[in-house]
């Protein structure tokens, strides 16, 4: 079949394709998949632990103050890897640093699938966490500069929304898995299949190169027409932004730990739900975290970056205490998923369109790097807290895990409505 092209009359532009994903060129296409197969991985990789964590509470005999623990060492390993990885991102490349981080957690997941011992498992844990944390820190800053700026929001949402792939993907292998196999092998299985990411390194290095905005902001730094020291996120007309967003983030995923940590376990030993019958649950919840990203992602364009941030974490914030608080039926909890999911996981959508707008070009990894990784820091200690709270406050499971993420959400408001909107920011003039 022949295809031909009309040329656009005199005087008016050729027709744009309707969708924004048909107006991407083929670099902004390649730099998209990369970054969306990253992230889905990552979360593949990320949620392993939480959905072995009732195997390990019955095999090991542990109590579920150290899961909390061996989850929060991920967590605060994971900051203190996204915050290296945006200063190396900086100084030697978006997608060197990227390969690298994907890498890292690959091959440490697997790693966890040997553990003999508790201790163990949080030491390969933690190291996996240090890939866990660059690879989003790199990612989202590769997608926020590759794409043109009134897509970028939609983009990095659209990348964001692979997290709810890879969480669904690890629940269907995780049912598929204890079901078949006995339980102490189906964990250190579901563990080990954490090397098959590393596959996409292949990809990366064959397929996608640094934006041109990076490669001109570094020619500046050389040149000495630009500062780029990881620490000028700190100086004075920078640092109101850094200590709100930092806070934002924190309550963001201090919110988010307390739930996801913790859900399969709640499911389980408090509702007393089956695999299968979790796995059911947790489907609802994951499509809803889906369906939340991209729409997340839209609004986020639409309305602006602080105003969907407001609105999502007001909105995750009550539906988590009527979730875990409130005395509801089954069924109500089944159907209470899928928003609780969609606002829970959409409020990240507009993440890191709005870090990227929000430091200059010369400090874009520092800045995002150490903001929401001091947030992934900070919030790490939620899944701790919750552990904490039930074992030794004799709170349930259910209040500890309500009272720590209404409390995260309400920051995450308080910090938006400070902080400066940034929405639709020419990254080369920033």
């Amino acid at each position: 079949m022949n295809h031909t092209t009309t040329a656009a009359a005199p005087g008016t532009e050729p027709a744009r394709p309707a969708s924004w994903l048909g107006q991407l060129d083929r670099g902004e296409r390649r730099t998209l998949a990369a970054s969306f197969g990253g992230y889905a991985v990552d979360s593949f990789d990320y949620y392993t632990l939480p959905l072995v964590t009732p195997i390990l509470l019955s095999l090991w005999g542990i109590s579920k103050t150290e899961v909390g623990l061996i989850g929060t060492a991920t967590l605060v390993s994971s900051a203190l890897g996204g915050w290296l990885a945006g200063i190396l991102a900086d100084r030697y490349g978006r997608v060197r640093i990227l390969q690298l981080t994907i890498l890292v957690f690959a091959v440490f997941t697997f790693a966890c699938g040997l553990a003999q011992t508790p201790g163990q498992l949080m030491l390969a844990r933690a190291l996996q966490g240090l890939g866990f944390g660059g690879e989003w820190a790199v990612g989202s800053v590769l997608i926020a500069e590759a794409i043109r700026a009134e897509h970028r929001g939609k983009a990095v949402g659209l990348v964001q929304s692979s997290w709810a792939i890879g969480w669904g993907a690890a629940v269907l292998v995780s049912v598929a898995l204890f079901s078949w196999l006995p339980p102490e092998t189906s964990w250190r299985v579901m563990f080990m299949l954490g090397l098959v990411p590393a596959v996409l390194v292949l990809f990366i290095r064959r397929s996608i190169k640094d934006p041109e905005v990076y490669l001109q902001t570094r020619r500046e730094v050389k040149a000495g027409r630009r500062g780029g020291h990881f620490m000028d996120i700190f100086k004075p007309r920078i640092l109101g932004r850094t200590v709100l967003a930092s806070l934002m983030f924190t309550g963001m995923q201090g919110g988010y730990y307390a739930i996801s940590v913790w859900l399969p376990t709640f499911l389980k030993n408090e509702r007393h739900l089956t695999v299968l019958g979790s796995g059911g649950y947790q489907a609802m919840f994951i499509v809803g975290a889906f369906t939340g990203y991209l729409t997340g992602a839209w609004l986020s364009d639409r309305l602006g970056r602080r105003a969907a941030f407001m609105l999502f974490a007001l909105a995750a914030g009550s539906l988590v205490v009527a979730y875990t608080l409130l005395p509801i039926t089954d069924s109500t909890m089944l159907l209470l998923g899928f928003p609780l999911g969609f606002f829970m996981s959409g409020i990240f959508s507009g993440a890191g369109a709005f870090l990227a707008e929000l430091f200059p070009n010369e400090i874009r990894g520092s800045g995002q790097g150490f903001c929401y990784n001091f947030g992934r820091g900070i919030g790490s200690t939620f899944p701790a807290l919750v552990g904490l709270l039930s074992d030794k406050m004799h709170f349930s499971l259910a209040t500890a895990i309500g009272l720590c993420a209404g409390t995260a959400y309400a920051l995450v408001v308080i910090a938006a409505f400070v902080l400066p909107e940034t929405r639709g920011r020419d990254l080369r003039q920033n």
